[in-house]
């Protein structure tokens, strides 16, 4: 399957989920070379049009995670070097980094999202933008970084937003809270994966939550009833189609069924670079679909292209 394509496994950067990263590229590349691939790992510096060029890979596998890596840039810097690259394209992949961009697309489409607000940081820190319950995060981060939840009874939001040390943006986004279950679902081409239910260990799923070891568990597939189950699928491709996605995409939401009356689904975000290491979330429902760790990353590789 591999026909000696030469592969280089993007990794790492600059950005607040190198570690992550890192961790990401090294489960890609040893599975990639099991499966008879020549890899080349790199860890991504602001050298790495450079790096490209000398290695000359006939594909570029994208392990970076968070801003440069996720938002667009890297892909617009493969296109310009026609280096094939996997997951989403330009466009696609800096819609679902920007939470304040990605929900108009989704209510185009007529996908259920959570009333929000988008205000300077300061603002955010000195006052609460809406009433609490609600959620505060940054417009352009992933892996939850720099999220807080701010409880009915706060007086005030978190200091951290005031802090001189922040550096993930000079906006945030307010969101009303969803209380309710952690669920999430993926697409790999065009094929739906099943439905894994996430309890967290710690108060809300995050970034401890999703990386440290008994940070939470997975439930899969997700003990949901039958309708849920595919309404969970059918919105996650429906997200994947509305922001153009290529490749695999995984997409988180929150199901309220404590709510009186209708429960209430709401899609979160759409994670065009989730996390690849052999006990992540999308290796996880892959293989409920049947694929192993090394044919998953491996149909990733063969549908690299540029043009995405």
């Amino acid at each position: 399957m591999s026909g000696g394509k030469h592969v280089a496994v993007l990794k790492g950067g600059w950005s607040a989920e190198r570690e992550v990263s890192l961790v990401s590229g090294r489960g890609c590349a040893d599975a990639l070379k099991q499966m008879g691939y020549r890899v080349s790992e790199i860890d991504v510096g602001r050298d790495i049009a450079d790096q490209l060029l000398t290695l000359k890979p006939d594909v570029a596998f994208n392990a970076l995670h968070g801003r440069w890596g996720e938002d667009g840039c890297v892909q617009g810097l493969l296109e310009i070097l026609r280096v094939p690259y996997t997951h989403s394209g330009v466009l696609a992949s800096a819609l679902a980094m920007n939470k304040e961009r990605a929900k108009p697309v989704f209510r185009a489409a007529g996908l259920p999202v959570a009333e929000s607000v988008v205000v300077p940081r300061e603002q955010a820190g000195h006052g609460h933008v809406m009433d609490p319950p609600y959620v505060i995060k940054p417009v352009s981060e992933g892996s939850s970084v720099g999220v807080f939840i701010v409880r009915a009874g706060d007086n005030r939001p978190p200091a951290e937003l005031t802090s001189p040390e922040w550096n993930l943006g000079d906006e945030v986004m307010a969101e009303r809270y969803i209380a309710g279950r952690e669920l999430t679902c993926a697409v790999m081409g065009e094929e739906i994966f099943g439905v894994t239910e996430i309890i967290a260990a710690t108060q809300f799923y995050d970034y401890e939550a999703k990386y440290k070891a008994g940070g939470s568990r997975h439930v899969i597939p997700a003990p949901l009833d039958a309708d849920t189950y595919a309404e969970v699928q059918r919105l996650t491709l429906a997200a994947h189609k509305a922001l153009g996605c290529r490749g695999v995409s995984r997409a988180d939401f929150r199901f309220d069924d404590t709510r009186p009356g209708k429960p209430e689904l709401i899609l979160l975000e759409v994670n065009t670079q989730p996390g690849m290491t052999p006990t992540s979330l999308v290796p996880e429902l892959a293989g409920l679909a049947g694929y192993s760790y090394g044919e998953l990353v491996s149909w990733m590789v063969e549908d690299a292209s540029c043009n995405r």
